[in-house]
């Protein structure tokens, strides 16, 4: 005997209504620690989320480590062991140098909004073709902001940069100041104070300024150079792409907008802090804060482009960043043609 169900247009509305609000709960994992005030704010982003989204969208925010390494968290996406991250894009430099320029091109921006207008203008388009064929969809970019520069010495421009012991990351930021001529040193940042007080470097690449003020880096070092003149890393908010696609389009829209905001959060937040620790360090008159003319910088950006065009040269994808962004910088009057 054939039983006969019958769906009363009621019932078809309710189950097309709990299709619709189907709930969505992601891992997120951070490249900064808890306590950090970059972590602080993107578990406030993550809190953002649930707020657009009407509760639809969980985000869980984990520390740095927590789960996996700070440079596995792309494989651990790809995986389903993670489902998104926001990290510093250079962390993947080692499986293609296109990670290593998009997400720090050392010199390339005097301030966060440059980086977001890229990104707006394609640079989001060019993201998402170097990391989709590794299983992940950039959502958008964030960035601390452009870092300032610990000195125990007076840093008026590039000339002064020559013979200069530093303290750098690996990679492209390396590159460009021995380029400069100053000499590079390796040293994880829990040694950037010691190094500096004990005269083993005379300047570092730590962070930006009120972190460094914070730190006590300014004690031992008293000529900081900001606003910054070398170093804006991008951030990226990426998750696992299988998961993004089965996102509806309002979700999506709801990931993308909430990312923007929380940028423009991070920021100004941090740009506050900065401002008001510039000014209370002015006040102490135990610092001398040095601010390279417009001049200094493009001299300092001009060498940086010539160690762009090598890294370039090490991969198709690097290419392409390179003319992409060189492209970007020529139109916008960012750099002369």
């Amino acid at each position: 005997m054939t039983k006969t169900f019958t769906i009363t247009l009621a019932t078809a509305l309710t189950l097309s209504g709990a299709a619709i609000a189907q709930d969505y709960s992601f891992r997120f994992q951070s490249s900064d620690p808890a306590g950090n005030p970059n972590f602080a704010l993107q578990s406030e982003w993550a809190e953002s989320v649930a707020e657009m989204s009407d509760g639809r969208i969980s985000v869980e925010m984990l520390p740095v480590e927590s789960i996996v390494a700070h440079n596995e968290t792309q494989d651990a996406i790809a995986a389903g062991i993670l489902d998104g991250h926001i990290t510093d894009t250079s962390y993947f430099s080692g499986k293609d140098p296109a990670f290593g320029l998009i997400a720090n091109p050392v010199g390339a921006w005097s301030d966060p909004q440059q980086m977001f207008d890229f990104m707006e203008a394609g640079g989001a388009e060019l993201m998402n073709e170097l990391v989709e064929p590794y299983g992940l969809h950039f959502i958008g970019a964030t960035t601390p902001g452009l870092e300032a520069f610990v000195s125990k010495v007076p840093l008026e421009g590039v000339e002064d940069l020559k013979g200069l012991k530093l303290r750098a990351p690996e990679g492209l930021v390396q590159q460009v100041f021995a380029a400069a001529g100053a000499a590079p040193v390796n040293l994880p940042g829990s040694e950037v104070f010691t190094s500096l007080d004990k005269g083993v470097i005379d300047a570092a690449d730590y962070t930006v300024f009120s972190t460094n003020q914070a730190q006590g880096m300014h004690d031992v070092a008293p000529h900081p150079v900001y606003p910054g003149f070398h170093s804006m890393p991008l951030v990226e908010v990426s998750m696992n792409l299988e998961k993004w696609n089965a996102l509806p389009d309002d979700l999506k829209q709801v990931m993308e907008e909430s990312v923007k905001q929380f940028a423009q959060n991070q920021v100004a937040s941090l740009n506050a802090a900065d401002e008001a620790a510039v000014e209370e360090a002015k006040a102490s008159g135990e610092i001398t804060v040095h601010d390279w003319s417009d001049e200094e910088r493009a001299k300092f950006r001009q060498i940086a482009m010539g160690e762009w065009e090598k890294v370039a040269a090490s991969s198709e994808n690097a290419q392409k960043v390179y003319d992409t962004l060189t492209g970007y910088l020529t139109e916008n009057g960012l750099i002369a043609e």
